[in-house]
């Protein structure tokens, strides 16, 4: 049975976008990811896209939309719930009621990044790779076989991981 796994934003449209092109294509047929953002952004930033297209992600699951649609009674039961808002920027992450385990993985918005074209598309694909790393290590957990304790233990620690 795949574990759901939801990434949650404040605007949906970067870093949870990227988490849930990298999540379903890394852990295909393990997982099902999703996004949600607390305040979406109503479309994905297209910086994310290309760079969700241009390492081989179908990007046609990708859009903007309100963890409302993961709180109703018809939605799937989540497992995971991680949060990748960047509290140190002061940032509002959203909270996940109910029993999945949680993680914090923040990292900085590249959608807040001004400057150059090259400068943003730097910014998104540092994203990219950062969160690839963490679902990397989150894909390789022998998930079933760890208790509660210590798969938060390792989820916690892969929020930490170098960004």
């Amino acid at each position: 049975m795949p574990y759901n796994v939801l990434f949650l934003c404040t605007g949906n449209s970067a870093r949870s976008i990227l988490a849930e092109g990298i999540l379903n294509a890394e852990g295909a047929g393990r997982f099902n990811a999703y996004s949600a953002g607390s305040w979406p952004k109503g479309e994905p930033h297209p910086v994310a896209l290309q760079v969700l297209a241009g390492n081989g992600h179908d990007i046609g699951f990708a859009r903007s939309k309100s963890w409302d649609e993961f709180a109703a009674p018809e939605a799937p039961k989540m497992d995971f719930v991680f949060t990748v808002c960047d509290s140190a920027a002061a940032e509002e992450c959203p909270y996940w009621p109910g029993q999945p385990m949680t993680a914090h993985w923040g990292l900085p918005d590249p959608a807040a990044v001004t400057g150059s074209d090259i400068d943003i598309h730097l910014a998104f694909a540092d994203t990219y790779r950062a969160l690839r790393n963490r679902i990397l290590l989150f894909t390789s957990l022998p998930i079933a076989t760890l208790d509660a304790m210590s798969l938060k233990q390792h989820l916690d620690q892969i929020g930490q991981a170098g960004a």
